[in-house]
Protein backbone atom coordinates (compact mmCIF):
# COMPACT_ATOMS: atom_id res chain seq x y z
CA UNK A 1 0.00 0.00 0.00
CA UNK A 2 1.27 3.45 -0.88
CA UNK A 3 0.62 6.37 1.44
CA UNK A 4 1.10 9.86 0.03
CA UNK A 5 1.74 12.59 2.58
CA UNK A 6 1.50 16.28 1.73
CA UNK A 7 3.02 18.65 4.29
CA UNK A 8 2.47 22.40 4.05
CA UNK A 9 3.07 25.38 6.27
CA UNK A 10 0.02 26.56 8.20
CA UNK A 11 -1.58 29.83 7.14
CA UNK A 12 0.13 32.78 8.80
CA UNK A 13 3.53 31.07 9.00
CA UNK A 14 6.20 32.95 7.05
CA UNK A 15 7.46 31.01 4.00
CA UNK A 16 10.73 32.66 2.90
CA UNK A 17 11.41 29.96 0.29
CA UNK A 18 7.96 30.49 -1.20
CA UNK A 19 8.50 34.25 -1.26
CA UNK A 20 11.85 33.81 -3.06
CA UNK A 21 10.29 31.50 -5.66
CA UNK A 22 7.35 33.88 -6.12
CA UNK A 23 9.75 36.78 -6.68
CA UNK A 24 11.82 34.75 -9.15
CA UNK A 25 8.71 33.79 -11.11
CA UNK A 26 7.74 37.45 -11.29
CA UNK A 27 11.15 38.41 -12.67
CA UNK A 28 10.81 35.65 -15.26
CA UNK A 29 7.64 37.27 -16.56
CA UNK A 30 5.01 35.31 -14.65
CA UNK A 31 3.37 38.48 -13.29
CA UNK A 32 0.05 36.73 -12.60
CA UNK A 33 1.54 34.77 -9.68
CA UNK A 34 0.12 36.23 -6.47
CA UNK A 35 1.66 33.90 -3.88
CA UNK A 36 3.78 30.75 -3.66
CA UNK A 37 3.93 28.32 -0.75
CA UNK A 38 6.52 25.54 -0.63
CA UNK A 39 5.77 22.17 0.97
CA UNK A 40 6.92 18.56 1.10
CA UNK A 41 5.61 15.44 -0.61
CA UNK A 42 6.47 12.09 0.97
CA UNK A 43 5.66 8.55 -0.19
CA UNK A 44 5.57 5.75 2.39
CA UNK A 45 5.16 2.14 1.26
CA UNK A 46 3.38 -0.09 3.76
CA UNK A 47 2.40 -3.75 3.72
CA UNK A 48 -1.23 -4.49 2.96
CA UNK A 49 -3.09 -3.35 6.06
CA UNK A 50 -6.72 -2.45 6.65
CA UNK A 51 -7.20 1.14 5.50
CA UNK A 52 -8.02 2.49 8.97
CA UNK A 53 -4.92 0.82 10.48
CA UNK A 54 -2.67 2.13 7.69
CA UNK A 55 -4.06 5.64 8.06
CA UNK A 56 -3.55 5.55 11.82
CA UNK A 57 0.07 4.40 11.44
CA UNK A 58 0.87 7.10 8.86
CA UNK A 59 -0.76 9.70 11.11
CA UNK A 60 1.57 8.55 13.92
CA UNK A 61 4.53 8.95 11.52
CA UNK A 62 3.42 12.47 10.63
CA UNK A 63 2.91 13.48 14.25
CA UNK A 64 6.22 11.95 15.32
CA UNK A 65 8.58 12.88 12.50
CA UNK A 66 7.28 13.83 9.07
CA UNK A 67 5.55 17.10 10.01
CA UNK A 68 6.27 19.78 12.57
CA UNK A 69 2.67 20.15 13.69
CA UNK A 70 3.36 23.46 15.43
CA UNK A 71 3.86 25.19 12.06
CA UNK A 72 2.84 22.58 9.46
CA UNK A 73 -0.34 20.82 8.40
CA UNK A 74 -0.45 17.48 6.63
CA UNK A 75 -2.81 15.51 4.45
CA UNK A 76 -2.70 11.75 3.83
CA UNK A 77 -3.85 9.83 0.75
CA UNK A 78 -3.83 6.03 0.68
Amino acid sequence: MLAKVYVTLKQGVLDPQGKAVGHALGTLGFKEVEDVRIGKYIEVTLPDLPKDKAEARVKEMCEGLLANTVIESYRIEL
